[in-house]
Order: structure tokens, then sequence, then C-alpha cells
């Protein structure tokens, strides 16, 4: 499969730095472009593969919190998928789905089920006795008391398992390109002996973890006003 893939032809004004592999900002700001729709690539298998594998996940769970004998089973099926190596799961896949993105997106999204997962169970796990049994003594019914008390105060440990998630989908995604996806793992691999190629695609890939799990955090801070009043008490 990397036989396959094309090593994209060097050209820019530091030749001797091209021709020793060596990391060269002049080729770097002349060939930026090259990058862009990979990156972009990246950007939708990891954030379709994060939504998709949230909402399984999320259901699944809230599904388990109430029929607890749902939750070994459950635990025992998302951590099969997410022991798969991930390149056999996208060879896997192939005879069923074809290269392309929808083979990549399969892939990732089951490997984000167990930590999501895990995550969201934890987190209903650990709200307080007695701040449950103060809701019902409101008058709260079970369902009131999931939407209004439990999830709310679980939300720190759902979106800590969200951000894992999302930053080892950045990762994941850089083999997606083998599955046919594209992404910045068909760049990285392109030329993989090129320093300047290897810094600009990784270090893009490296970015992009970096933004997705700053966004999720800012998001978790404003659904969580409670949590920084606390810290700043």
């Amino acid at each position: 499969m990397i036989a396959q893939v094309q090593i994209q032809e060097r050209s820019g004004e530091d030749a001797s730095c091209i021709a020793d592999n060596g990391f060269c900002p002049g080729w770097i700001g002349d060939n930026l472009d090259r990058y862009v729709d990979p990156f972009f690539e990246h950007v939708y298998l990891t954030v379709v593969s994060v939504v998709i594998g949230f909402a399984i996940a999320f259901a699944l769970a809230l599904l388990s919190y109430r029929r607890r004998w749902l939750i070994p089973p459950v635990t025992q099926i998302t951590g099969i998928l997410y022991t798969v190596p991930s390149l056999a799961a996208f060879f896997l896949l192939l005879p069923l789905t074809g290269r392309g993105k929808t083979t990549a997106i399969v892939a990732l999204v089951a490997y984000s089920l167990l930590i999501i997962f895990r995550n969201v169970i934890a987190g209903l796990d650990n709200v307080p006795d007695d701040t449950k049994d103060a809701g019902r003594g409101m008058g709260l019914t079970d369902r009131q008391l999931l939407w209004r008390v439990e999830l709310p105060l679980a939300l720190p440990e759902i979106m800590a398992g969200l951000r894992i998630a999302t930053t080892t989908t950045v990762g994941l995604a850089t083999l997606a390109f083998f599955a046919g996806a594209g992404g910045l793992g068909g760049q990285i691999f392109a030329d993989i002996n090129f320093k300047s190629n290897v810094a600009v695609a990784g270090g893009a890939a490296v970015l992009l973890a970096f933004v997705l799990d700053g966004l999720i955090l800012l998001a978790q801070r404003a659904a969580t006003p409670w949590a920084r009043a606390r810290a700043t008490t």
C-alpha cells in the first residue's frame, strides 16, 4: 500500500537542504498549500467520527446506566473493537464498505466507543447518593433526576472522555489514507524521509488535536459554571 503512494516531487531554492532531507523553511513556505486539502480531510474524518461515536456511546451508556446488566457486555464488545489494530480494522472493513471515507469513519467510530462509554458511566456513578436522594426528595422523577441532576454533575467526566477520544482519533486518522480516505497521513507517508514534509504534516495533526481539545475544554467550562465558581473560592 505504501508503495502505491506517489512520492511528491521536491523543488525549491534551498536545493542542498532539500537534498539532505533537512528542515527547509524556504521549501515549507513554498509548499504549504499542498497540505491544506489533506488538513481539512483530517478535520472531517475526526469530527464526523467523534460526533457519531459520542452519539452511539452516550446512548449505550444511558441505557446501561438504568439496566446495569448491560454494562459488562457493552464494555467487552467496545473493548474488543478498541484492541483491534487500526490497520487491520481498515483492511477488514474494505471488502464491506470499500475504499474511502466510510471505511475510515466506521473504524474510527469503533475506537471512540469504549473511551466515551466508560467515562459516561463513571461520571454518572460518581454522583453522590445524598445528591440523588435530595433530588428525589424534591419530587423529581428518575428521568428528571437524570437530566437535571446526574448528567450535569457527570459532565466533567463525560467531557474528559470526549477530549481523550478526540485527540486519539486525530492520531488514528493519520492511518486513514490506507483506506483511501486521505488526511494528513497520506502527506506524511508520501515522503517520510523528508524532515520538512513530516514536520509540517505531523505538526498540522498536533495543532488540530490541540485546537479541538481546547474547544471541548472551553465548551465544558461554559457548560459547568459551578465548577469555575468552586475553583475561585
